[in-house]
């Protein structure tokens, strides 16, 4: 399982529960097309957190890098429900940071991976 880690602020135009919505119409045709494990959205609370923490913390859950490629395939496609559900999340997002996490220790143990 691999975790893609996203931190949110909205754009200043954007509503916390509109945003919410959304990401929930997006997140949930991801998961029925079969290209994300499981996925949640969370919201700092009482403005706790580092100085640098943003608003909200979406993480998506997928088997493995080869999901993860076919969840960003499947954005990239023309399929008008796709664009719709895509675009209505993007537009709303301002800032933001991405990471990709992994279970540690992992069964490859490695910290460094190349072929040369």
């Amino acid at each position: 399982m691999n975790l893609y880690h996203c931190s949110i602020d909205l754009r200043d135009t954007a509503k916390a529960v509109g945003f919410a919505v959304a990401v929930e119409a997006w997140m949930t045709l991801l998961q029925d097309r079969g290209v994300i494990q499981s996925w949640r959205l969370c919201r700092r609370k009482l403005g706790f957190g580092a100085p640098r923490a943003r608003d909200f913390l979406l993480e998506i859950d997928v088997r493995d890098l080869a999901q993860l490629d076919e969840a960003f395939r499947l954005t990239g496609t023309q399929d008008a429900q796709v664009e719709r559900l895509y675009t209505t999340v993007h537009q709303m997002v301002g800032e933001f940071d991405i990471a990709l996490y992994r279970p540690f220790p992992d069964p490859e143990r490695a910290e460094r991976m190349a072929f040369i």
